[in-house]
């Protein structure tokens, strides 16, 4: 009875194995790459004792330090071991993440993984397997992107280093970095990706104006620099979400009789519209143009960050008085960790 038991466990462990085998393959890429860049990460003691290290760099290790104490300290998230090493890229990229979208339909393409649910990207060590992944999902119709991460949380699986492409950004942007990353590893509603990056991206993007205050003053270079910056970035993602309804609004006035000529055409229309009355915006900066038209990705990735700030802030401030704290306590209270 046994035997027949441990081999009937036996054969479901088989076939639930082939027949995930592309998920598991994928899972052990990432994995690998993921350990890779931990064993190779450093303790950031080595580097503040390096004396070829630039005393710049050696500077933003200790922001991030006071950052992440920060953090813990006065917004309660998580105490972990992130942020504790650092792996250097050489000036390399390490991770491609793939987006994909409808093409006359606002709807993001999703993956399914364990643990965390439903996903609408998917990231690759291998630069070719992100391409390879973009081809793919363009032959099958989508609208693809690929981006470079400036950071990412693995959510408590592995202890996430710093990357020394992080200490590129100025300070604010950089608290703004290090605070959204921790708030994944307090706070993450398991197939909700959209709740879970609107949501560290405000509170990342609120705090760093705390943090920045509290170490430099609302008067300082850094705090105005930051301000500034942020203005901006909220002023060009509100017109984007604004395209965003436009174009929803026009692929759903396509009837079925619609040709795709009609339709491609319409839609490079508006999305032409869209990004060339971005030159009205008053910017403080004004954002350098790449040349090439974006598709629906583009807008999708703005409505995953961006879309839901207005309602975490009319939140903190009318129920919780502007205390983020409290806010954060409440939030870790209503949403268990996955």
């Amino acid at each position: 009875m046994l035997k027949k038991i441990f081999w009937s466990i036996g054969v479901v462990l088989l076939v639930l194995l082939v027949w995930n085998w592309q998920l598991v393959v994928y899972g052990a890429r990432q994995g690998y790459g993921q350990v890779r860049m931990v064993w190779n990460a450093r303790p950031i003691e080595d580097f503040l004792a390096n004396p070829n290290f630039p005393d710049s760099l050696k500077a933003k290790l200790v922001l991030i330090q006071e950052i992440r104490r920060y953090a813990i300290d006065s917004l309660g998230l998580k105490d972990t071991e992130n942020y504790k090493t650092l792996y250097d890229q050489q000036g390399e990229e390490i991770m491609w993440v793939v987006q994909a979208c409808e093409p006359f339909q606002l709807k993001a393409k999703q993956w399914q993984f364990p643990v965390i649910g439903t996903v609408p990207y998917k990231g690759f060590f291998e630069k070719q397997k992100a391409l390879d992944e973009r081809t793919k999902l363009e032959a099958e119709g989508y609208d693809v992107s690929i981006r470079n991460p400036g950071g990412w949380s693995t959510l408590g699986w592995f202890t996430d280093p710093i990357l020394s492409g992080m200490l590129k950004r100025n300070e604010g942007d950089l608290a703004s970095l290090i605070i959204h990353e921790m708030v994944h590893a307090t706070i993450f509603v398991k197939d909700d990706v959209d709740f879970n990056e609107n949501l560290a991206s405000f509170i990342g993007d609120t705090a760093a104006y705390y943090f920045l205050a509290s170490k430099y003053g609302k008067t300082s270079a850094e705090f105005t620099q930051y301000w500034q910056e942020d203005q901006d970035y909220r002023l060009y993602s509100n017109h984007i979400l604004k395209g965003t309804r436009l174009l929803d609004s026009l692929y759903k006035s396509f009837a079925d009789t619609t040709s795709l000529a009609l339709k491609q055409q319409a839609k490079k229309t508006m999305i032409e519209r869209i990004m060339n009355s971005t030159d009205t915006l008053p910017l403080y900066q004004p954002r350098k143009t790449t040349g090439h038209l974006p598709n629906n990705t583009y807008f999708m990735s703005y409505h995953l960050y961006q879309a839901r700030q207005h309602t975490f802030s009319s939140e903190l401030d009318t129920d919780f008085g502007g205390d983020l704290r409290t806010y954060i306590k409440h939030l870790t209270q209503k949403h268990p960790f996955l």
